[in-house]
């Protein structure tokens, strides 16, 4: 593949993206949450694959939506993981940050109205246990492993699916169901349906999520040592560089070209 100069991106667009495609995010996570409930009443397994198939969807066509601008992060993890790895500055991780998490609060008002619940419902859904923070650190580490493994290898224009399919799956093979996003945790304290979270369990799942993804990092610095910072600036999927510590760089293209 030939490489390409990509224009850069101004702060305040990426910013707008990750706003947008969190509250994306958050809205198709409780939305469908909330439909699978009124679909299938009482049986939950498929609750909770309804929640899952939509989720891991939705993930996808998000990514694609806003990937070209942002990134597609839509989680501080990744975002400071990106920082971490050389590919974001400090200063624009911790600039996304809080309109991750504003998207996913406006992205929950949302999808309780779109179903014509009150606007804001405090979860009562309690999830805290060991079995939950130890699956929140898996499911973490693992979507850190997936994103930056892509980026290494030269395969960041299969990551919206990828990232979509691993997502999905995770719903399935963790206890907590996979949360593995610190803005989408306190999304959902906000929606007393399916998919939420009580506000005294979500500290034990962002505080796991925090250290997945700092083992993620470490994973990929043993797993992947030459990858570079040329390399994480395209995650999850390539984009124009932003204003920070490595704007104006050369990305890989994608495979159909763009």
């Amino acid at each position: 593949m030939g490489a390409v100069t990509s224009a850069p991106v101004p702060l305040p667009r990426r910013l707008v993206a990750e706003f947008l495609g969190s509250a994306f995010l958050a809205a198709i996570v409780i939305g469908s949450g909330i439909a699978a409930q009124r679909l299938s009443p009482g049986n939950t397994g498929l609750e909770l694959l309804e929640n899952a198939a939509a989720t891991a969807a939705g993930l996808f066509a998000i990514i694609l939506m806003f990937g070209a601008v942002s990134g597609a992060h839509f989680n501080p993890v990744v975002s400071f993981a990106d920082a971490a790895l050389g590919g974001l500055s400090w200063r624009d991780a911790a600039a996304y940050l809080p309109v991750q998490v504003a998207g996913c609060v406006t992205g929950a008002v949302a999808a309780n109205l779109m179903f014509a619940l009150p606007a804001v419902s405090i979860s009562t859904k309690h999830r805290a246990s060991g079995a939950h923070a130890l699956s929140e650190v898996i499911a973490t580490a693992g979507l850190i492993l997936v994103i930056f493994a892509l980026a290494r290898s030269g395969r960041l224009a299969s990551a919206p699916a990828a990232v979509g399919a691993y997502i999905g799956a995770a719903y399935f093979f963790t206890s907590s169901t996979s949360f593995a996003n610190p803005a989408i945790t306190i999304g959902r304290m906000f929606s007393n349906t399916f998919a939420g979270i009580a506000p005294s369990s979500a500290p034990v799942f962002i505080a796991a999520q925090i250290g997945g993804g700092i083992a993620g990092v470490l994973l990929i610095r043993v797993l992947y040592p030459a990858l570079t910072p040329a390399q994480a600036a395209g995650v999850i999927v390539p984009h124009g560089a932003g204003d920070g510590a490595h704007a104006g760089r050369d990305h890989q293209a994608t495979s159909d070209g763009r």
